[in-house]
């Protein structure tokens, strides 16, 4: 045989045996893609986001602001029924709201707390009871909030930037210690639907909707079923009229810009 061919055959059995042995490697298993681990406290959303400074007053009814802003807030829950529905609702219309909590009902469901704050609303301190404020002496007061505050904090890590005292009964004296010693804005509102007397789901939108102007604060119940059925046409109508639903912080930190 030709010395020739001979080195031709050999050639071709290098790479024949090179391409075997490439086949024969065997090939990396597939990564497995890992669950993002679940939200941790410290990587929830802020309100309003860190670095952002603003002006917190001692007071608030509504606020002085250049935009078509308004904050939808709730009193009284969280409901074990009611409050889910309204969040699945505000999460459908992309609208964050400021849910001001009672104590004993945040401490019943820290889980409806939590996904509050992981959808992007505010939740504030509504005391531990309930009670009149104004009918109690400051050590009361100071049971009231800081019960609250550490039933907030207990469910999602957040310590609450403002209060809504019940029934809006508070003195200026108060308001101005509470301011100093909590670091609380008090929250009031402007536009009260009075949905408390159940009047119904028409009048409770349409007291709602004509009270709005820019920088009010709209006062409902989460504890109330017709108030939960309102809020779908509230919504509607007033993102018609051009509005925008902030939580009460940013309305603050929009006052302050």
């Amino acid at each position: 045989m030709p010395r020739s061919t001979l080195v031709l055959l050999a050639c071709t059995a290098a790479v024949f045996t090179a391409g075997c042995a490439r086949k024969q490697k065997p090939e990396p298993a597939p990564q497995r893609q890992q669950q993002p681990a679940p939200p941790q406290f410290s990587q929830l959303p802020s309100i309003p986001p860190p670095g952002m400074k603003y002006h917190r007053p001692v007071s608030l009814s509504s606020a002085r602001v250049s935009r078509p802003l308004i904050a939808l807030t709730y009193d009284d829950g969280p409901h074990p029924t009611n409050t889910p529905r309204l969040l699945n609702i505000l999460r459908q219309r992309g609208v964050k709201a400021t849910f001001y909590v009672v104590g004993t009902n945040a401490r019943r469901y820290p889980g409806i707390l939590r996904r509050m704050i992981n959808e992007g609303h505010e939740i504030g301190n509504h005391t531990i009871t309930h009670g009149n404020l104004k009918k109690m002496s400051n050590a009361k007061v100071r049971q009231e909030l800081r019960g609250c505050e550490q039933a907030i904090m207990a469910a999602t890590g957040f310590k609450p930037r403002t209060m809504r005292p019940p029934y809006g009964a508070i003195s200026p004296a108060q308001k101005s210690w509470i301011r100093q010693e909590f670091g609380y804005t008090t929250t009031l509102w402007s536009v009260d639907p009075r949905d408390w007397q159940k009047p119904g789901v028409s009048i409770v939108t349409r007291r709602l909707v004509s009270g709005a102007k820019p920088g009010a604060v709209l006062l409902a119940h989460d504890i109330h079923k017709p108030t939960i059925d309102a809020t779908p046409g509230v919504i509607s109508q007033l993102q018609a009229r051009g509005f925008q639903f902030v939580t009460v912080s940013a309305l603050l930190a929009a006052q302050s810009q």
